[in-house]
């Protein structure tokens, strides 16, 4: 995690001061619960919830010397709590601790997350209704080929990242587990009954089976989702950085008035942010692949994870936060061009309506493949010398054998193209 891409509420979860809360929340519960069943004194309970507490620099001075985390974490709590600390981790093995307490910050990661994007749907379902009807060309391999309006380019968004929160709302079930199972996951020393306690107090449901930690193909599914929210937004900046080219410029970033596109050119307005949220997608999908290999541990546990979850989690996390927040600015400030996109919708002089062309040479009679041929001749006229598609047409006494002037005229209208918009709204939006 590096400042310019954090925002302070994701990057407070995995702050060591949060994570040792999170330990100590997950101590306290597994005594009040032991405490109930009469495996430890109810004073002992007492005595962690009033007295007990941590000191991170303590900690990281204690694990310099044991080089064990949750040793060192115990340690200094037991400097607070006093004789009574001798109960505290009754039967319990670290990564009861560590696991669980990952899932809780993950947990409070996806709620994040989420949020942002409820955000950046309602920022997609206002531009969409906005631009509804503002009619444009759809470009299949970067070529024109029929028109669309910028408003369905919304609520593709729109219905995109409503399939991603979707997903991460699953993902989030799937990693809100808790596991309080001791060595190798049999509770031979811990009661079941403490896991269940422990796990309904931090709002998570219990592990069926752990084998001493919890299954990792858990999390390979959750950094999964991450991985694809991040393509999806990768896919909108990139729409948004080939519409703002010079030769197409339909949208643009919004561009602040004291703002500075290059240090040498100054006329430059650049679609950095776009450009940025593509960046940051690479950073957050790079999260995927160790997070699948990081399944496959040795027997009931070994630690080949842990490196790579202490780096993984808070830079896809914190990385995402940034890039759903950026994203939802920069669909919210921008800036569309109508004109521009008419512009653009006739610069091939009328080709855009060749399919409408062909099926109605068709529907009059006309094979297919003669169909096609009387098109794409006249269609490489317009390409080769600039003419124009409806004059072409129109001076052609094959296509005029079959269709009539204004049955030809009337094959040029852009009503035509967009009176299903509606139909795709109402599926999107309800």
């Amino acid at each position: 995690m590096i400042p310019r891409y954090t925002r302070a509420s994701m990057a407070k979860i995995w702050e060591p001061e949060s994570k040792f809360q999170i330990w100590f929340e997950i101590e306290a519960h597994a005594c009040d619960a032991m405490a109930e069943l009469g495996i430890i004194p109810k004073q002992a309970a007492k005595a962690v919830r009033e007295r007990g507490g941590f000191d991170v620099a303590r900690i990281d001075e204690i694990e310099r010397e044991v080089k064990h985390d949750v040793i060192a974490f115990l340690t200094s709590l037991a400097e607070h709590v006093g004789d009574e600390a001798r109960f505290v981790h009754q039967g319990l093995t670290s990564s009861d601790v560590l696991d669980t307490c990952f899932n809780v910050q993950l947990v409070r990661a996806s709620d994040i997350l989420l949020e942002d994007m409820d955000g950046l749907l309602a920022a997609l379902k206002k531009r969409a209704a906005e631009h509804k009807e503002t009619v444009c060309i759809g470009r299949s391999h970067g070529i024109h080929a029929e028109p669309t309006t910028f408003g369905l380019k919304m609520a593709q968004a729109y219905a995109e990242f409503s399939r991603c929160k979707a997903r991460l709302k699953a993902a989030r079930a799937e990693i809100a587990t808790c596991a309080i199972s001791g060595a190798v996951g049999t509770f031979a020393t811990v009661d079941p009954r403490v896991e269940a306690h422990v796990a309904k107090a931090l709002g998570l449901e219990v592990e069926p089976i752990s084998t001493q930690i919890i299954p990792r193909d858990r999390h390979a599914m959750y950094f999964a989702t991450l991985g694809v929210i991040a393509s999806s937004i990768e896919r909108l900046a990139t729409e948004i950085r080939h519409l703002q080219r010079t030769e197409v410029l339909e949208v643009e970033e919004y561009f602040s008035p004291l703002q500075k596109g290059s240090s040498a050119m100054p006329h430059k307005r650049n679609p950095v942010l776009s450009e940025n949220l593509t960046g940051l997608a690479r950073l957050i999908r790079s999260a995927v692949m160790p997070a699948l290999e990081n399944v496959a541990l040795w027997h009931e546990r070994d630690i080949s994870h842990s490196s790579v979850e202490r780096g993984i989690a808070p830079d896809a996390t914190v990385h995402l936060d940034f890039a759903l927040a950026r994203l939802t600015g920069v669909i919210d400030k921008l800036i569309v061009y109508p004109e521009r996109m008419r512009q653009n919708l006739d610069r091939l002089g009328g080709l855009v309506h060749s399919q409408r062309v062909l099926l109605a040479l068709t529907q009059a009679g006309v094979a297919r493949e003669d169909a096609y041929a009387l098109v794409q001749r006249n269609a490489m006229k317009v390409w080769d010398q600039s003419a124009d598609f409806l004059g072409e047409l129109l001076g052609d006494k094959d296509v005029r054998a079959a269709l009539s002037e204004d049955e030809i005229r009337e094959l040029f209208d852009l009503g035509y193209h967009t009176r299903n918009v509606d139909v795709i709204f109402k599926r999107v939006f309800g």
